[in-house]
């Protein structure tokens, strides 16, 4: 698992090289787009919504005592909350509506390593866009299934150091599972997919690792995270099934 992890991490050094050679720029405009406008959406119901979750916070204190230091605190753990759940939502939000211009990145990447080698399903924009609502769908409700509890548990002093890297970890996963799916939506119909990079998530997490820290740059990183991270992801997905094809 770990070195399948490092894999995964590996695969972005040779990305910005890879978009250039094989001039990928002009298909990330739109998906460039759809993730900056997420992002700034979820910014602002985020600070939109954190007083008014923060006040439901601060009512279940019942004492006089100290209820303006409680109701600042909630105020901030409303916005935590909000963020939190924000970005699991950018992350399937983008990836979903990104598909049809991010699976085209991935055949070039595929034609340019393995011209005639693989053989893979005819997909239309229609088709993978459909694929990507469903997949990222099923994404995060298991993400939300597996984060709120750990989202609750990061507030606890210890408990939520663990906590917290367990839900980035969930994160990085679900994150780099909708990048390889972008290449593995021509070769796989959608129950095998999923049955690819749970064999593979080492992989996957490795992949969304980056895409995770790529967010904590303000601006640049919302615009550049999905350019970046499929190119390496595809990458990673197609030497995974060269393997797959030679054992």
């Amino acid at each position: 698992m770990i070195q399948s992890i490092f894999s995964g991490l590996s695969a972005y050094k040779d990305s910005i090289s890879l978009m250039r050679k094989l001039r990928l720029w002009k298909f990330f405009a739109v998906p460039m787009a759809i993730s900056f406008f997420t992002a700034l959406g979820i910014g602002i119901t985020a600070y939109g919504l954190s007083d008014n979750i923060g006040h439901f916070i601060a009512q279940l204190w019942i004492w006089e005592w100290g209820a303006q230091t409680v109701e600042t605190i909630s105020a901030i753990v409303g916005a935590l909350i909000i963020i939190a759940l924000g970005l699991i939502a950018y992350k399937h939000i983008i990836m979903a509506f990104s598909a049809p211009f991010m699976s085209p990145v991935s055949e070039k990447i595929e034609a340019h390593f393995y011209s005639g080698v693989h053989q893979h399903r005819d997909t239309t924009n229609a088709g993978q866009l459909v694929r990507g609502i469903k997949i990222n769908l099923r994404n995060l409700a298991w993400e939300l299934l597996l984060s709120i509890p750990l989202l609750l548990l990061s507030f606890i002093p210890v408990v939520g150091i663990i906590s917290t890297i367990l839900l980035f970890l969930i994160q990085a996963y679900y994150a780099g599972f909708g990048n390889m799916d972008y290449t593995l939506e021509r070769h796989f119909p959608y129950r095998e997919s999923i049955n690819f990079v749970k064999a593979n998530r080492g992989f996957a997490i490795g992949n969304g690792i980056v895409f995770m820290l790529f967010l904590l740059i303000p601006v640049v990183g919302i615009i550049l995270v999905l350019p970046i991270s499929v190119t390496a992801a595809s990458k990673t997905t197609l030497e995974l099934l060269e393997q797959q094809t030679h054992e």
